[in-house]
């Protein structure tokens, strides 16, 4: 329960942190009803962004997220990987990162890679579509 507690006050510190920190644009961050565990996190991004198609179920392909074990594929080694440096201030930077330029040669999602390499304009037609529908559900 300990490391629990210990886990939780760093969360919370870190949320803090990110909140008053300036050097960091683009992030806005806060607790989903009030659990330091859960963070709904707003990324303002530019629209020039190559936006990589991400699951509506929010799921990324980020290798720091990947377990730390060798890659069964070979693309990436275990350092790439999650280890407990990993911060959520540094997550979310390799998220604006992952959308800024995309890794199209290992995509979470094929066709959506596909796509962006050989029809970017109708690429960015769809991501548009998908960002819009994705506000008036929220609304």
């Amino acid at each position: 329960m300990a490391s629990a507690t210990a886990a939780a006050g760093l969360l919370g510190r870190q949320l803090k942190q990110m909140q008053t920190d300036k050097d960091i644009p683009g992030i806005s961050c806060g607790l989903v009803d009030n659990n330091v565990l859960e963070w709904e996190v707003m990324l303002m991004i530019s629209d020039e962004c190559k936006f990589y198609g991400v699951y509506k179920t929010g799921e990324v392909c980020i290798s720091i997220l990947h377990p730390p074990e060798e890659d069964k594929y070979g693309y990436e080694s275990a350092a790439e990987r999650w280890s407990p440096v990993q911060s959520p201030e540094t997550i979310l930077l390799s998220v604006i990162s992952m959308l800024s330029s995309p890794n199209d040669e290992s995509p979470a999602n094929v066709e959506a890679a596909r796509q962006w390499r050989d029809d970017p304009k109708e690429f960015k037609k769809r991501v548009r579509k998908c960002v819009r529908d994705s506000l008036e559900g929220e609304w």
